[in-house]
């Protein structure tokens, strides 16, 4: 059995589709989609930069969703590889899980854009800049970081743990001080080091709760249709099937954990054997430490794509 894995915020750079783009018709057709769904030369800022533009989180989301998008209609209009007959399921990283969504036929692309470009701004917005943030925990598990950010976070301040990524790194999120303070106190906890990260706002946690109501908003009025293929949930880790269950799962993402080590470990758990990535190579080093005995792939050339389809036969 095989996973598509689709990557998330973090994993993009200029310079991103450039060379699919001018490759293949069908990556082209992708990023001019966006665009224009987008009412911006997203492409552009992709291929060329600034790079502060693009790491903006309003444009690297949808950026990072068009770029996997691009790949994976690449597979299936040049290679004749259809998602649908090659994978038993999908999976995205935070905003990769609406990336998975559009693969499976959940939202259209245009849609996709749009919610993700809602999703960045209202994320955004959601706190002051400067008010909050997130670090990674190096040599961190997940008690480990779960006692860290409880004696971290002080009265009325914020600290939970944001993303699960694998054994050895997670994230926390929440206000800027007690941030901070848990990024002082890792050696007391066994952890081997805190990195506060460069961010704009702190994800994955409940200072997101009015981006998370956006998002229940814009979702009640365009749910996801139903899905070609289950997705494992990054709030629940669990397989999904019904499009409504997936509506309520997207808008807990916003403030709930990214629970991508347990996601893995279930897939595996149901008899995933190989994981393809999508547009990144960020979830397979993650995935390599989760389970050494799991098989990976990350495709972003057309070469990668090539040969990936010459490996099913």
């Amino acid at each position: 059995m095989r996973a598509f894995v689709f990557p998330g915020q973090g994993s993009q750079k200029v310079g991103m589709g450039k060379d699919l783009a001018e490759a293949s018709p069908a990556a082209r057709e992708v990023f001019e989609e966006v665009n224009e769904a987008l009412l911006q030369n997203l492409s552009g800022m992709m291929a060329e930069g600034p790079e502060d533009e693009l790491t903006l989180t309003q444009n690297a989301q949808p950026a990072i969703m068009a770029n996997s998008i691009a790949v994976l209609r690449v597979l299936e209009r040049e290679f004749g590889v259809r998602i649908a007959d090659h994978a038993s399921c999908v999976a995205g990283h935070s905003l990769g899980e609406y990336s998975a969504l559009c693969a499976v036929g959940a939202f259209d692309l245009a849609t996709t854009a749009r919610l993700l470009k809602l999703r960045g701004r209202s994320m955004q917005a959601a706190v002051p800049v400067g008010e909050g943030t997130m670090a990674a925990l190096l040599g961190a598990d997940i008690e480990s970081a779960r006692a860290l950010a409880e004696a971290a976070a002080g009265e009325g301040e914020v600290c939970e743990i944001a993303n699960d990524n694998d054994p050895t790194q997670v994230v926390i999120s929440g206000h800027r001080a007690a941030i901070e303070r848990a990024v002082g106190m890792v050696k007391e906890h066994g952890i081997k080091r805190g990195i506060l990260l460069p961010v704009s706002a702190p994800f994955h946690c409940s200072l997101m709760q009015p981006a998370a109501d956006r998002m229940a908003d814009a979702l009640s009025h365009t749910p996801p249709a139903a899905m070609a293929l289950p997705v494992y949930a990054n709030v629940t880790a669990g397989r999904v099937e019904d499009s409504e269950e997936e509506r309520a799962l997207l808008v807990e993402q916003v403030t709930g954990r990214v629970r991508w080590r347990e996601s893995v470990m279930a897939m595996r758990e149901d008899g995933v054997e190989s994981f393809v990535e999508l547009g990144g190579k960020v979830l397979v080093p993650m995935i390599g430490r989760i389970d050494k005995e799991a098989e990976t792939v990350s495709l972003i050339s057309m070469e990668d794509c090539e040969n990936f389809a010459k490996s099913l036969g």
